[in-house]
C-alpha cells in the first residue's frame, strides 16, 4: 500500500517539472532586465551575458529530475513495449534538458541539444498516445492531436526562439495534465 501512495503522486511530475521551469524562468527574467521575449531564446538567460545564469541553468536541472521521475512513472504503468519506448524517449529527453543547463547558450554543441530535447520529448509524446490507443481513444486522440500542433510549431512564423519554446512548453504541459487526469 505504501509503495503504490508513493507513485500516485509521481504521476504530477510532468506538472512539477512544468511550474519549477516557469518558476525560475521568471526569476532570470526579473535578474536580466536586458532580455526581450520577442528577440531572445530562453537559453539566453542560461549563457555567458545573463547575470546569474546558474539560476536558469539549475532549474533546468530540477526540472529535468521531474521530468525524469514522470517517465520513471510512465514505464512502471506501461501495459506495451510501446509504452516503455515512450517513457524510455521522455527520459531521454529529461537528460537533453539537463544537458542544456550544461551546455548553455554560446556553447557548440546547444543548439543541437536544446532541438533534441523537444525532438525526444515529442516522440516520447506520440509514442505514449500510440501505446494506449486500445485502452483509451480520447487520450490517444488528444496526444494526436497535440503532436500535430507540435509539428506545426516549427513551421510556423515566431518572432523569437523563446515565443516558440512557450508555445512547445505549453504543449508538453498539457500533455503532462492531460497524463495525470488519464493515467
Amino acid at each position: 500500500m505504501y509503495f503504490n501512495i508513493k507513485w500516485r503522486w509521481i504521476k504530477y511530475s510532468g506538472i512539477m517539472a512544468s511550474i519549477i521551469f516557469w518558476a525560475f524562468t521568471l526569476i532570470s527574467v526579473s535578474i536580466n532586465r536586458w532580455f526581450d521575449f520577442y528577440r531572445d531564446a530562453f537559453s539566453d538567460l542560461g549563457g555567458p551575458r545573463a547575470n546569474n545564469a546558474w539560476i536558469y541553468n539549475m532549474g533546468l536541472i530540477i526540472s529535468s529530475i521531474f521530468l525524469e521521475l514522470m517517465s520513471i512513472h510512465m514505464i512502471y504503468l506501461s501495459r506495451s513495449r510501446v509504452g516503455v519506448v515512450a517513457g524510455s524517449y521522455l527520459s531521454i529527453a529529461g537528460m537533453f534538458l539537463a544537458l542544456i543547463a550544461v551546455y548553455p547558450a554560446g556553447t557548440r554543441p546547444h543548439v543541437f541539444i536544446s532541438t533534441w530535447f523537444f525532438i525526444q520529448a515529442f516522440l516520447a509524446v506520440l509514442l505514449y498516445g500510440i501505446s494506449r490507443l486500445r485502452d483509451d481513444m480520447i487520450f490517444s486522440a488528444s496526444i494526436l492531436i497535440l503532436f500535430t500542433l507540435a509539428l506545426l510549431g516549427p513551421i510556423l512564423r515566431w518572432p523569437s526562439a523563446a515565443s516558440l519554446e512557450t508555445y512547445e512548453i505549453i504543449l508538453l504541459t498539457i500533455f503532462a495534465a492531460i497524463y495525470v487526469f488519464r493515467s
